[in-house]
């Protein structure tokens, strides 16, 4: 899969999405990245330390969190997508779920588009990530923990976000699949989902797994966000076992160098 100016293995490796939150009110590290010289150094920092992607996000969406306009999440992630495509040669993913922020980002430089409500939000998001012919990652979320089956649920779910995008014209090669872990879910459906990955791989999209410092590593360990990152690099190493595309990833090094380490197991 091609994303900015580099290719992608779907299948055979995992790759580290470095997180860059440009908000003040993230769960883990809102307001630290804020100004764009800060956001810059950090974006190096990852760089060295072994990121493959960087996800831009203006809005946190977090439990409980508050409702962005669109004015002000652009006024957020523009300058920075715009600052880090002109400093660094790395691709770009901007996360966001309207389609305003993501014709912004689009014009600014993003590489693809993270869709945490996976098309469902914004009627218009289908529309523009196919004109823009950019990849997608296309996530599951719920307003409800209420499932009937919790695995087929969520599977089923997911194969409506990919009917639209069928329906839009993006292209299944440009398609990645996100299970949502700590949206719509309770702890205990979380380590589900984790424990039944394989079911959750539709046909041939590949998977992003997001697990960094989540409240299901707070709530399993009884730990501070500040205190989960063993929790995070198990659930790493789980989804490099699993065949994941992807790790989006608070801590870049260890996270790298958890997959490596994993990687060496298994091909050896």
């Amino acid at each position: 899969m091609r994303i900015g100016n580099r290719e992608f293995r779907t299948k055979g490796h995992t790759y580290v999405m470095g997180i860059l939150n440009i908000t003040p009110d993230s769960f883990s590290d809102g307001g630290k990245w804020n100004e764009k010289d800060k956001a810059l150094r950090h974006v190096e920092e990852m760089l060295a330390e072994g990121a493959d992607l960087i996800d831009v996000g203006g809005e946190s969406t977090r439990p409980g969190y508050t409702l962005l306009p669109e004015e002000e999440e652009i006024a957020r992630v523009v300058p920075v997508i715009e600052a880090v495509k002109k400093a660094f040669d790395v691709p770009v993913s901007l996360d966001t779920y309207k389609s305003g922020v993501a014709t912004a980002g689009i014009a600014a430089g993003a590489d693809l588009i993270n869709d945490v409500w996976g098309l469902k939000y914004d009627a218009d998001m289908a529309k523009v990530i196919a004109g823009s012919e950019l990849p997608c990652c296309l996530m599951h979320n719920r307003k409800s923990t209420e499932y009937r089956s919790l695995v087929d649920d969520v599977a089923t779910e997911l194969k409506e976000s990919l009917q639209l995008a069928e329906r839009a014209g993006i292209a299944r090669d440009r398609i990645i699949l996100d299970p949502g872990i700590g949206f719509g879910k309770t702890c205990e459906q979380n380590l589900k989902i984790l424990r039944h990955l394989d079911a959750i791989q539709i046909s041939e999209y590949p998977l992003l797994l997001g697990c960094s410092r989540k409240s299901v590593i707070g709530l399993t360990l009884d730990l501070p966000v500040e205190q989960r990152l063993e929790g995070t690099l198990a659930t790493t190493v789980l989804g490099v076992m699993k065949g994941c595309m992807f790790v989006r990833v608070h801590d870049v090094k260890e996270n790298v160098r958890a997959v490596k380490m994993t990687e060496a197991i298994l091909n050896a």
